[in-house]
C-alpha cells in the first residue's frame, strides 16, 4: 500500500446529462448543452465520470484523477485520447490532436492524470 495519496486534490465536478451507456470511472467527452457522453476511440475528452445514473452524471473537469491508461502513457506531459473503452492512450499521430495533460503517477491500476 503507498503511502502517497493524490486524491481530491484540485478538484471540481460539475453535474451534466448523460447517455444510458456513460459509466462512472470513464472519460466523457462534451455532447450538447450540459450534457456529456462516453468516447469514441480517439476522441479528446473534457473529464471523468465519477457517478452516472438516472441520466446525469458527476463529472470532474478540473483536478487529479486516476483513469485507466493504455501502454505507453508515462510520466510528465502526454497528449492523451480516449481508448473508446472508457480510459485514455498516448496519442501517437502526427501530428498529434491529443490533449495536453500530466501524468504523475502510471501503475498496473492506471494513471493519476491533471485534467
Amino acid at each position: 500500500m503507498s503511502k502517497i495519496s493524490f486524491d481530491g486534490i484540485g478538484e471540481v465536478v460539475a453535474t451534466f446529462t448523460c447517455g444510458a451507456d456513460v459509466k462512472a470511472g470513464q472519460v466523457v467527452k462534451a455532447s450538447g448543452n450540459g450534457a456529456v457522453d462516453k468516447c469514441g476511440d480517439g476522441e479528446r475528452f473534457c473529464g471523468v465520470a465519477l457517478t452516472a445514473e438516472d441520466g446525469y452524471a458527476a463529472v470532474q473537469v478540473a483536478g487529479l484523477v486516476k483513469v485507466a491508461a493504455a501502454e505507453g502513457v508515462a510520466v510528465g506531459w502526454n497528449k492523451l485520447l480516449a481508448d473508446g473503452t472508457g480510459g485514455v492512450k498516448k496519442d501517437s499521430a502526427s501530428p498529434a490532436t491529443g490533449g495536453d495533460y500530466l501524468v504523475i503517477s502510471v501503475d498496473s491500476d492506471g494513471a493519476v492524470v491533471r485534467l
